[in-house]
């Protein structure tokens, strides 16, 4: 048994069982990986796939059992990898940051700018997705943290910590009837076409739990799950807007007003995610304190049961 043949089966696993694509992703030969998982098999005495001819139809009960022991052994070695990066080249590698669209335009860039200043040998990657992609990304391996504020709780291997807290706002065209109103309220919100985030997005469960508290049912006009759309279809007189409200910054988006929904909606939280049992670089744990300064290396250290050296 050795890590190759392991990482051909999580491959395999990974490509959704065909042997070519893993293949191709691991730049060797479909009859060589083929091989290598038969000699597993007959190593551990069992057979970790079902086949149906040359194709592979499932994972089998016992192979589901080794895939998990792999994966932990796969990634444990990742770590002892990570461990002598960390002792040779404390202020270079990379880092990959999974994150939404709000996170990443309205939230983000000052951390970014700073990071960047602090090291300039990290190559940082940012890659946007839902709340579902982005906890897939940070599992599988392929985002170091995770940054969204719907969802991340929900996975049990994921470590969460919670970053800050944030409210909605109500945007309109200059001179539209709802900025006469002296007091912002659920039923004269819900009397206009409403343009906000796609449900998986920033908050929108708080949103729609206030108007279901309210027994009201708002008109959604159209969905989306990037504020700057939201804001372009709110200026083009579709309807009115609620985002974040971070996403309004009044020097840019001069063509709309801003109404403070801070008294309708529960306050939102944006956590960090990260995998479970990770071994975190030095500038990973100063990204995060940069993004969240009460998030600091103890703080994070402690979450992910890491010892940290004595001083």
């Amino acid at each position: 048994m050795n890590l190759q043949q392991l990482r051909y089966l999580n491959e395999i696993v990974r490509q959704g069982l065909k042997i070519s694509d893993a293949a191709n992703a691991l730049y060797t030969s479909q009859p060589g990986i083929s091989k290598q998982i038969k000699l597993l098999e007959e190593e551990l005495g069992i057979e970790i796939f079902v086949r149906s001819g040359k194709r592979i139809a499932a994972v089998t009960e016992p192979g589901k059992a080794v895939l998990a022991i792999a994966q932990r052994m796969l990634h444990d070695a990742e770590n002892l990898r990570e461990v002598a990066q960390e002792f040779h080249s404390q202020d270079s590698g990379h880092l990959t940051i999974a994150t939404t669209h709000t996170q990443a335009r309205y939230a983000l860039p000052p951390v970014v700018k700073q990071f960047i200043k602090r090291y300039p040998g990290v190559k940082l990657g940012l890659h946007q997705g839902n709340p579902t992609q982005i906890a897939e990304q940070v599992l599988s391996g392929d985002a170091d943290i995770g940054i969204a504020t719907e969802s991340l709780s929900l996975y049990d291997d994921l470590i969460t910590l919670p970053c800050y807290e944030w409210n909605h706002c109500v945007i309109t065209p200059p001179r539209h009837p709802l900025l006469a109103e002296k007091k912002l309220t659920l039923a004269k919100i819900a009397q206009y076409p409403i343009i906000t985030y796609d449900f998986a997005f920033s908050g929108r469960g708080k949103i729609n739990a206030a108007f279901e508290a309210a027994n009201i049912q708002p008109n959604i006009a159209l969905t989306a799950i990037d504020a700057d759309v939201i804001k372009t279809y709110v200026e083009l007189g579709l309807g009115i807007g609620i985002l974040a409200k971070m996403a309004f910054i009044p020097e840019r988006d001069k063509r709309l007003r801003m109404m403070d929904a801070g008294h309708l909606f529960k306050p939102s939280t944006t956590r960090v995610a990260l995998r479970k049992n990770e071994y975190l670089r030095g500038y990973t744990y100063d990204f995060i304190e940069l993004f969240a300064p009460h998030l600091t290396r103890e703080v994070v250290a402690k979450a992910m049961h890491v010892p940290l050296p004595e001083k």
